[in-house]
Formats: structure tokens, C-alpha cells, sequence
């Protein structure tokens, strides 16, 4: 056995011993000295003077007699654990776990040897069983209350004992014990049966035998009925007998009965689970029919909720008249018969379409080697007649994987060109073509590592093989379309498009390389300016009074940045900077001083061309306001760390820097060195990044980043550097798609199943955390049109004269003129932010909204475009025209 550890009792009256190989008794005496005794198994009990058993009563149990009478009755020998004598028994309170103050409770942890995991088995599944948890509700400890206790150490099961029906619910709650003791031999403590109601109105007892303890009938009564214990909650009753082999021989005979059957039914939970979440279509029949369950997978296959199923005949359902007359027929007398059946059926979805099906059909065999029930698996043909049906279905249902972008309230805005001359055309050649087949292409991108477009490719090519002619032919066009890489970039008419909108999407969403009559570009010198000197550092705390004040407002939407311009003399940056970093806490995550981080921050101001009408260095601090407000917002807060608050204000701060007035398209069709070097992809957004991290790392006193370790600097820089190039527009409509994809629609499904709680909900992944920064990052480059009227107004002025600017330049270079609209002799400043909104803003801040909340801006954007729309048919008023909107 080994040495026992000593119970020590403490000032506070607090007992304290170690789990042993020893039993222990339920009880405690007042004369517990310190020094050694016999140990109590995880027993913590609390005493006080109410709990001290008065001089010249017998402490504890009759003695110890009884227990050594127990302990021979049970045959326990040296395996048990020797017999508590009478002077180590205990009584008193024991705080419960849950730090209730009334709750009374004793708790006994059985021996190592004893307390043993077992294996289950039910069916396939192997379970491993802990030891059963005992939880005995006795008011007063007695004979029947030891017996049970000393019968819990004997059978190896966790014991508790509590004292009143608050604390027994306490403690069932909080370990959720398989079996339950109710003494209900005298009311005048606690109803029993009222204690049994309680616990049964709790989700966990549903798997818990509780257990009754009577007072045996007296001789002229008859024995009292078990029904209003059943009514109760109880499973059984107990006579009163307080031997311990009797108290033993029912736990056992509970344990290898109900708690064992309990046990198998609540591994069935995880059966249920993955029958939910199976892609298969899965029904479930008794052996009559009668359905008795379907999974989620069935009800969106077959347009039925499972409330309209369950319980019903599958006769009763309408059938599809395009099986043969003896299908179900032959279907039934095979699975009768034991036998497995699959084939092909067709089935009627509560719409009343048909839709084709590869049905396999188990009989399930049970007791008496009867079949008790049929478990059907389906899923859906590949035919064409079940593409549109299943394209209905996850339209309906909100799954539709192309991303429906159009607002209600602009939906008659924009364009759309749908091409379908090609597949028309060719219509008249169908005859020839009755028995085309597509087996070479579907086995050349079966060689292919499928990627998700592959695997789309493949099933479009499979379903081409039976399809018609003119489905093949659409088919044809479809992988077309799928085989290009600008998969999200809308198609853009040349004729009846909006001239505004034509020139923005060449301007922004190109790359340039706009041919000139011959066969070669155009080269000229790389486009830089010279930077303004240093300005002297400042410290936040050395701000004039004019900055500080402005400064104050810094964290509302509507702060003016184009006064903070002028305060600073074009200088914005540094000061918005030093204040929205130190809001974040930057320096102290990045471990850098402030002035470390005042010399970074002017020199990349510096690096910014003042000259510039819009891509300045208030650009900059514009950007890194907005960003800096989106950032506390509360999911955004929910759904990034600290380390995604860091890289988003750094990568606000540089996104444009160096920035020289002219756009991508430009610089390619230019043949400017930093296209060269950027092979025409992506040149200026490469450019800035690349030069921020040189600006950065070249001076160690302005290099924020030399005191953090290798790995975060890695993981931030690569956060910087995404969220950057994430502002180029050619992808532009790609990341609103995977936005709304990936962040909304799943957002959405929460709150409308009722699910949300407001917070991220899923959206800590890496992926979607990605993101939901690119997002944050482009809303705030472009959020101009969401300020109130009157910056919005003055951005609108700066960005057209810098196009104005660029266009002049392309006309005296001979340069292809990449946005004829910005003349600046004939150009509509209303029109042109018209056609931005409209076609960039409104789809890409309805999303931002929808997951961010962010009321003030979409009501400015509504007032501003109203704005605009004004002054627009007030020209075409005064100059007699038709309005263009």
C-alpha cells in the first residue's frame, strides 16, 4: 500500500489530503488532530461549529464494527482498502465546485487500481467508458447513506454527497453523474420527488438512472405502487437496506443495465452528426416505410423540410411518372429479401420537378433477424436536367457561387453584355453535329492536378458528353469563358458603354501598353520629382495647440483632413500618424521609441510628391484615417489581432508612396523604368512597398522594425505587402467576389438562422482574415465619395486634376491617351464621379457595410451621389440635352 498521506487540518478549518489507495469514510469527527490519519480519497471538506459532533455521542457510523462487518461482507481484503475505524470518520460541508456557499457536498475519489477506463463496443464504434459518476442525495448521513458511500469505493465509481436539492442540482450540473440517489423515505427535509422533477428538466439527466430509495412496507399495508415514481423521473426504486453488498449488487446490476445502454445511446449523437453534415442525400424508413429521418443534404435536394417527412408513408409522396411501371416493384422485393438494391431513380421534389438520382437502399437487420429498417443513400445524376434543377436549388437557398454584387438600389446603373451570338449562331449546324462527344478533352484535364477550376472544367465536360447539341454548344462557351484568367473582371462594351465608365476601367483596371501606330512603345525618362528637406521631429507631446485641437476630433468620421494640411503646411502625416499610432499601440508592439517612429514617419512623408494634386502625402494620412476608423469597428476588432491592426496602419501609411501623379496604364505605355523593372504588373503598388521597406531598413533610427524578431517581422511585412498590392485595381472585382463569397454570404446565413452573436463568427481563418483586411485596406483608398459633401467635393476636384494632368502629358508626348474623358476642357467632374460611384464604390461599400456596419457613410454616399446627379441634369438642362444617367 505504501505510506498514506496525512489529513492536515488548517487554521481555517479546511481539510486537505491526496487521492490514495485507501478508502474513506463519508464522515468526520471534531477531535481530528493534526498529524497522521487515515486518509480521505480527494476529499476537501469545510467544517464549522455546527458540523462538531457534541461530547458523549457516538461519532460517525455505529462504530467500527459496522464498517469491518462491511468490509467482510464485501469480501474486500487488502484490495479494498482497510476499514475506516470510528475516530476517522467524517462529517461536515464541503464547498462545492461551483463556489456555491449552501452547497453541501462530500465527494470520494476511488483507488487507482479501481477507477479504470473500459472499452464498449456498439456496433463498428469502440468507446472507452470512464468510471461512473455516483451522485447520493441524502439530508442526513445514516446507515443507508454509508452503505451506498462504502458500495461507490468497492465497485470503483466516483462518489458525491450533497446535503440539499440546490446543491444536488449544483453539483449534477457541473459533473453530470450517471447514476442518482434520492432518499425518499421521509419528506419533511426535501421532496424527493420535486428534487427527481428538477434534474430531469435538465438536457444531461436525459442519459442519468435515478434512483428512489423507500421505506419498506409495513405489514397490514400493501405495497405502494412504483407509478408516481415513474411519473416522477425515477427509474427504479430501492427497498431500504443499508447492507453494502445489497447497495453494491444494485449499483452493478444499473451499471451493466441502464447506465451501459445510456452509454451506447449517447455515442449515437456522433453517428447523427456526421449523417448531418453528409453531402449525401440520406433517408432513413422503418420496416414498414414510415420515414424516420432525413438529413439536411435530403431536405435541400428535395425541397422538403423534414418536419413534412418525418412520420409519413413514402407512398404518400408524389412520384415521378418517369420511372418504369415496374421499378418500385422490383426495388421491394429485393430489399425484402435482405438484399441491397441500387440503380437509378427518379424521384418528384416538392416543386414537382423531377430530378434524376443513383439511389443505394441497405435493409438494416435488428433483433430477431428481422429487418427493422431501410437506409437509403442518393445523389444526383450528372444530367442537364439536374443542373438547372440543383442551380434553382442553391439560388433558392442562397448558395449560388457567383456573387450577386448589384445593389436593389442601383441595379439599373450598370451594363451588363451577356454574349450569346456565338452560341446562336452556330445553331444552324446542330444537325451535323447530333453525335459530338467530348472524351479527349475530358481526359486531357483529368491529367491535370485539379485545382477547384479544373474540377468545374471536368464536370462541364462530363456533363457535355450526353448532353444535346445546343447544350454542348453553350457548354462550349462556358469553358471559354472559364478557361480566361480574368475570371472577375466584368466585360465592357465598346459602343453603347458609358464613356466615363469605359475610360475608368482602361485607366484603372489595365495595365496600359497601349499600342501607338507602329509597332513599337513609347520610352520615356522614369517620372520622378525631387522631395521637399526633413521638417524638424516632433514629439506628440510638443503638437501647437492648432494640431492638438484638430487632433482631437481625429477619431471621428467626419474630421476634416484637408484642415490638418494646412495647419502642418502640407505636412499631415507625421501628426496624424504619431496620434493614431500611439492610440494603437504600435511602439509598444513593434518595441521601437517614438522617435524611432517620428524619423520613420517623416521620412516616408517626405518620399511622398507634394506636388501631386491628389496621390500627397493628406492622401496618405486620408487613407490612414479611414483605415484607422474601420479598425474600430466591432467585428473588424473581432476579427483581427494585433498584429493585422499593425500591418494595416503601416500599409495605409505607405500604400502610395513616392507616387508619381500618373497612373499604372501610364507608366507601361511609357516604357518607364519602374515598368521595366515590374515586368508591367502591378508597378506602381510594387514600387510602393518595395520602396517603404527600403526607406525603412536603410537607417537604424528609422527602422521600426530592428527590435522585433525574425518571424513576426516576416509575417508583418508579408501582411504589408498584400494589403498594398491589394489597392491595385485590376483586381479590383476579384476581391469584392471573395469578399461577399467568403464574409458576407456566410455572415448572413448566420444571422438569419439565428446563430450570430454579433462577434466574428468564423472569421478568425487566416484566409477570411486576409480578407477582410484587403477590404478594409481598398474601402479606405477610395472612401472619397462616403466624407461628408464638401471633402468628398473637394477630392473630386483633386483626382480630376491630376487625370487632367496626365492626359495633357499624353498629348504632348504622342503617349496613347488612356482616359479621353479627362480633358480638361470638355470633362463632367459630375459625370465622371457618377460613373465611379456606380461602377467601383456602391457594390464594393454595400459589402464593407454589410459586415462592418457603417450607417454615416452610406447615407453620405447616397447624399453625395444625389449631389452629383443634380448638378449633371442641371447641365443637361441648361445645354438642352436628354440627361445620360
Amino acid at each position: 500500500m505504501g505510506c498514506a498521506p496525512s489529513i492536515h487540518v488548517s487554521q481555517s478549518g479546511v481539510i486537505y489530503c491526496r487521492d490514495s489507495d485507501e478508502s474513506s469514510s463519508p464522515r468526520q469527527t471534531s477531535g481530528v488532530s493534526q498529524g497522521p490519519a487515515e486518509p480521505l480519497h480527494g476529499l476537501f471538506v469545510q467544517t464549522d461549529a455546527a458540523d462538531v459532533v457534541p461530547a458523549g455521542r457516538a461519532p460517525g457510523p455505529p462504530g467500527a464494527v459496522r464498517v469491518r462487518r462491511a468490509r467482510a461482507e464485501l469480501g474486500s481484503g487488502s484490495s479494498g482498502g482497510s476499514a475506516a475505524p470510528a475516530g476517522t470518520t467524517c462529517r461536515g460541508r464541503r464547498r462545492h465546485c461551483c463556489a456555491s456557499a449552501e452547497a453541501e457536498t462530500q465527494t470520494s475519489y476511488t483507488s487507482v487500481q479501481q477507477v479504470s477506463s473500459s472499452e464498449v463496443r456498439i456496433g463498428p464504434m469502440r468507446l472507452t467508458q470512464d468510471p461512473i459518476q455516483v451522485l447520493l442525495i441524502f439530508a442526513k448521513e445514516d446507515s443507508q447513506s454509508d452503505g451506498f458511500w462504502w458500495a461507490c469505493d468497492r465497485a470503483g465509481y466516483r462518489c458525491n454527497i450533497t446535503r440539499t436539492p440546490e446543491s444536488a442540482l449544483e453539483c449534477f450540473l457541473d459533473k453530470h453523474h450517471e447514476i442518482i440517489v434520492i432518499d425518499h423515505r421521509q419528506t419533511r427535509n426535501f421532496n424527493a420527488e420535486a428534487v427527481c422533477r428538477s434534474i430531469r428538466a435538465t438536457n444531461p439527466s436525459e442519459h442519468t438512472v435515478i434512483l428512489a430509495v423507500v421505506s419498506p412496507a409495513s405489514d397490514d399495508h400493501e405495497e405502494a405502487s412504483v407509478l408516481p415514481l415513474l411519473h416522477a423521473g425515477f427509474n427504479r426504486r430501492f427497498m431500504e437496506n443499508s447492507s453494502i453488498i445489497a447497495c453494491y449488487n444494485e449499483l452493478i446490476q444499473i451499471e451493466h443495465g441502464e447506465v451501459l445502454s445510456q452509454f451506447k445511446l449517447r455515442a449515437c449523437n456522433s453517428v447523427f452528426t456526421a449523417l448531418d453534415h453528409c453531402h449525401e442525400a440520406i433517408e432513413i424508413t422503418s420496416d414498414d416505410h414510415v420515414i424516420q429521418y432525413v438529413n439536411p443534404a435530403f431536405e435541400r435536394m428535395m425541397g422538403y423540410h423534414k418536419g413534412e417527412l418525418l412520420g409519413k408513408e413514402l407512398a404518400e409522396l408524389p412520384k415521378s411518372d418517369k420511372n418504369r411501371a415496374d421499378l418500385l416493384d422490383t426495388i421491394n422485393t429485393c430489399i425484402k429479401k435482405g438484399k441491397e438494391w441500387q440503380g437509378v431513380y427518379y424521384a418528384r421534389r416538392k416543386s414537382g420537378d423531377s430530378i434524376q438520382q443513383h439511389v443505394k437502399i441497405t435493409p438494416v437487420i435488428g433483433q430477431g433477424g428481422k429487418i427493422r429498417h431501410f437506409v437509403s443513400l442518393k445523389k444526383l445524376c450528372c444530367t442537364t436536367d439536374n443542373n438547372k434543377q440543383m442551380h434553382k436549388i442553391h439560388r433558392d437557398s442562397g448558395d449560388n457561387s457567383q456573387t450577386e454584387l448589384h445593389s436593389i438600389r442601383h441595379k439599373n446603373r450598370r451594363k451588363e453584355s451577356i454574349d450569346v451570338k456565338s452560341i446562336s449562331s452556330r445553331g444552324s449546324d446542330a444537325p451535323s453535329l447530333q453525335n459530338r462527344r467530348y472524351p479527349s478533352m475530358a481526359r486531357i484535364h483529368s491529367m491535370t492536378i485539379e485545382a477547384p477550376i479544373t474540377k468545374v472544367i471536368n464536370i462541364i465536360n462530363a456533363a457535355q458528353e450526353n448532353s444535346p447539341v445546343t447544350v454542348a454548344e453553350a457548354l462550349d462557351r462556358v469553358l471559354e469563358i472559364l478557361r480566361t484568367t480574368e475570371l472577375y473582371s466584368p466585360q465592357l462594351g465598346t459602343k453603347d458603354e458609358d464613356p466615363h465608365t469605359s475610360d475608368l476601367v482602361g485607366g484603372l483596371m489595365t495595365d496600359g501598353l497601349r499600342r501607338l501606330s507602329g509597332n513599337e512603345y513609347v520610352f520615356t525618362k522614369n517620372v520622378h520629382q525631387s522631395h521637399s528637406p526633413l521638417a524638424m521631429p516632433v514629439t506628440i507631446n510638443d503638437v501647437p495647440p492648432c494640431i492638438a485641437q484638430l487632433l482631437d476630433n481625429e477619431e471621428s468620421w467626419d474630421f476634416n483632413i484637408f484642415e490638418l494640411e494646412a495647419v502642418t503646411h502640407k505636412r499631415p502625416l507625421v501628426y496624424l500618424g504619431l496620434k493614431v499610432f500611439s492610440r494603437f499601440g504600435v511602439c509598444e508592439f513593434l518595441n521601437c521609441s517614438e522617435a524611432t517612429l517620428r524619423a520613420w514617419l517623416q521620412v516616408i512623408e517626405a518620399n511622398y510628391h507634394s506636388s501631386n494634386a491628389y496621390h500627397n502625402s493628406t492622401h496618405a494620412a486620408d487613407v490612414l484615417h479611414a483605415t484607422a476608423f474601420f479598425l474600430g469597428k466591432e467585428r473588424v476588432k473581432g476579427s483581427l489581432d494585433q498584429l493585422d491592426e499593425v500591418a494595416a496602419l503601416i500599409a495605409a501609411t505607405v500604400h502610395d508612396v513616392d507616387h508619381p501623379g500618373r497612373t499604372n496604364s501610364f507608366l507601361c505605355n511609357a516604357g518607364s523604368e519602374l515598368a521595366v523593372l515590374y515586368n508591367d504588373t502591378a508597378v506602381l503598388e510594387s514600387h510602393h512597398t518595395a520602396l517603404a521597406f527600403q526607406l525603412t531598413v536603410k537607417d537604424a533610427k528609422c527602422n521600426i522594425f530592428k527590435n522585433i524578431d525574425r518571424n513576426h517581422y516576416r509575417t508583418l511585412r508579408q501582411a504589408i505587402i498584400d494589403m498594398v498590392l491589394a489597392t491595385e485595381m485590376t483586381k479590383h472585382f476579384e476581391h469584392v467576389n471573395k469578399f461577399v463569397n467568403s464574409i458576407n454570404k456566410p455572415l448572413a446565413a448566420e444571422i438569419e438562422g439565428g446563430d450570430c452573436d454579433c462577434g466574428p463568427a468564423g472569421k478568425s481563418f487566416p484566409e477570411n482574415q486576409l480578407l477582410i483586411k484587403r477590404m478594409m485596406i481598398k474601402c479606405a483608398d477610395v472612401a472619397n465619395p462616403c466624407r461628408p459633401l464638401d471633402l468628398c467635393i473637394e477630392w473630386a476636384g483633386r483626382i480630376s486634376e491630376e487625370y487632367f494632368a496626365q492626359t495633357d502629358e499624353e498629348k504632348r508626348q504622342g503617349l496613347p491617351v488612356v482616359m479621353p474623358v479627362f480633358d480638361r476642357n470638355t470633362c463632367s467632374i459630375p459625370k465622371s464621379q457618377i460613373s465611379f460611384i456606380d461602377y467601383f464604390i456602391t457594390d464594393m461599400f454595400d459589402a464593407w457595410d454589410a459586415f462592418a456596419h457603417l450607417p454615416a457613410l452610406m447615407q453620405h454616399l447616397a447624399d453625395n451621389y444625389k449631389h452629383w446627379k443634380t448638378l449633371d441634369d442641371l447641365k443637361c438642362k441648361s445645354l438642352r440635352l436628354p440627361s445620360d444617367s
